[in-house]
């Protein structure tokens, strides 16, 4: 069973091997499956942009199984933003290291107790029959006053979670992954996807 996973981004692809590796022959990026649609993300939901993805690359792969994510930070008190925009946030190839210095310049002066936030994952697959469905993972959180950790990627050096108290940047990817938006995600959707199979 061959699975496509609809990303260039090879941190998704390592956590969907993570959690995947048993269930398929091969789990291959849709740039490793020589696959590169044009894909325009123009859904006002989490959900709508990962089916949107997955749809696109189903199409040019059809006897693959396809999934597509798509994901982003909420912060409350501004708005929700960045939302569905998390990756173009201030721009399309503006460097998180950047994107996390602006939102902690804007929540300057907030406290902690209105600093809260969540990391929110949509999956979406589609099978080789055309049917599809999609699953959501929530992580809750709160942004902290600096950047921290190595590890992770994107927003991960300032958001915080409890009872950690530290932000997701410094947990192992193992620690990670049993609380993380997309690892709840993954792991609803391998369910649906096993009785699928």
């Amino acid at each position: 069973m061959r699975i496509i996973f609809a990303t260039g981004n090879k941190n998704k692809v390592r956590e969907c091997h993570e959690i995947l590796s048993d269930v398929a022959d091969e789990i291959v990026s849709m740039k490793e499956a020589g696959l590169n649609p044009d894909i325009v993300e123009d859904g006002n939901t989490f959900e709508e942009n990962a089916m949107i993805k997955a749809e696109a690359v189903h199409d040019l792969a059809p006897d693959a199984i396809v999934i597509a994510d798509d994901s982003g930070l909420c912060v409350d008190a501004l708005n929700g933003e960045p939302g569905i925009y998390s990756a173009r946030y201030l721009g399309e190839d503006t460097s998180y290291d950047i994107k996390n210095a602006k939102i902690l310049e804007r929540l300057e002066g907030v406290p902690k107790e209105k600093r809260t936030a969540r990391f929110v994952c949509a999956m979406a697959v589609v099978m080789p029959d055309g049917s599809s469905f999609t699953k959501r993972g929530v992580m809750e959180g709160y942004i902290g006053d600096h950047a921290e950790g190595e590890n992770g990627f994107g927003y991960d050096p300032i958001f915080f979670v409890e009872p950690q108290n530290c932000s997701t940047a410094v947990l192992s990817p193992d620690e990670k992954n049993a609380i993380s938006h997309r690892g709840q995600a993954m792991r609803a959707m391998r369910e649906e996807l096993v009785k699928r199979i």
